[in-house]
């Protein structure tokens, strides 16, 4: 195993050799914080980036529910919207910056297990977890960067026609029906998770607060938890419908899950509940960046 990992431990030593020898020839390096401080600056940066995006992503389905706009949006119609406003291209190349940045958490997270989960089944699902959050935020800030050359598309039509393409090509794998339906059931197990976790689980334990602050902001993180969950199991069982009939014109985009939510009975009302719910999760997010305890591995070894 230890030589699995010699590569990385030689690069980190010529890394911190290399940033031993700058400091000691450029005074302005001697003022750089340490790595573990930079690294708990970029998550921090990425839990606001993460923020802003749900918060977005909540404004803009609450004004469909209220008939104020059109279509509710995923993240990517988020970021294109976020591209027509003034300054389009400084915000877009800011949030991308900040969802690398998460990205860059989340490898610490789930590699090195920066949060100390150890190496439990639960805590091994836990940073499987992690790390397909990382995937997803990374595609995400790829996507935000491509707006900058990209202004005039239609992201909502895009992401539907780029998620209906990769259903496709899954669906020409051999059984490649089972695979989409497998992709569907993560979806509603990313959902139900996401709800369980918003009833279940202890919010202040990960946050350096005091006890009556965390126990006022514990309600925004539930609401938050669960109201992501119900948006995701539309966008589920879509795709989960599309492997069952083998159909990739079932597979839609997370703002057409929304939209869908508001085809149902009194679906406008449980379209703003949830747009309601979705701005407290980007609120919570804002919250981490302030408050979450984030301590960077010392030893960058994975395990």
């Amino acid at each position: 195993m230890a030589d699995v990992f010699a590569p990385i431990h030689g690069l980190r030593a010529r890394l911190a050799a290399l940033g031993e020898a700058g400091r000691g020839r450029f005074a302005i390096l001697r003022r750089v914080p340490p790595l573990r401080d930079l690294l708990e600056m970029a998550a921090r940066v990425g839990y606001g980036a993460r923020g802003f995006v749900y918060v977005s992503i909540g404004v803009i389905a609450l004004m469909a529910a209220l008939d104020m706009t059109g279509d509710a949006v995923g993240s990517t119609g988020a970021a294109a919207m976020l591209a027509e406003q003034p300054f389009g291209r400084l915000w877009l190349m800011l949030l991308g910056a900040g969802l690398w940045a998460f990205v860059s958490w989340r490898v610490l997270q789930s590699v090195f297990d920066a949060d100390r989960e150890g190496t439990s089944r639960k805590a091994l699902m836990l940073r499987a977890g992690q790390a397909a959050s990382g995937v997803f935020y990374g595609l995400l800030a790829s996507t935000v960067f491509e707006f900058l050359d990209e202004y005039e598309r239609s992201a909502a039509a895009d992401d539907v026609a780029e998620n209906q393409e990769k259903a496709a090509s899954l669906l020409a794998l051999p059984n490649g029906h089972w695979l989409l339906l497998g992709v569907g059931l993560i979806v509603l197990g990313i959902g139900v998770g996401n709800i369980i976790k918003g009833v279940k689980a202890d919010f202040g334990e990960a946050l350096s607060c005091s006890p009556q602050v965390c126990k006022r902001l514990s309600p925004i993180a539930r609401a938050g938890y669960v109201a992501r969950g119900v948006a995701y199991l539309p966008l589920g069982v879509f795709v989960s419908l599309a492997g069952w009939r083998a159909s990739s014109a079932e597979v839609t985009a997370f703002g057409e899950a929304l939209d869908a939510l508001e085809r149902q009975p009194g679906g406008s009302w449980v379209l703003g509940v949830t747009a309601l719910g979705l701005i407290a999760f980007g609120l919570f997010a804002f919250v981490e960046a302030r408050f979450r305890r984030i301590r960077p591995p010392r030893d960058l070894t994975p395990g």
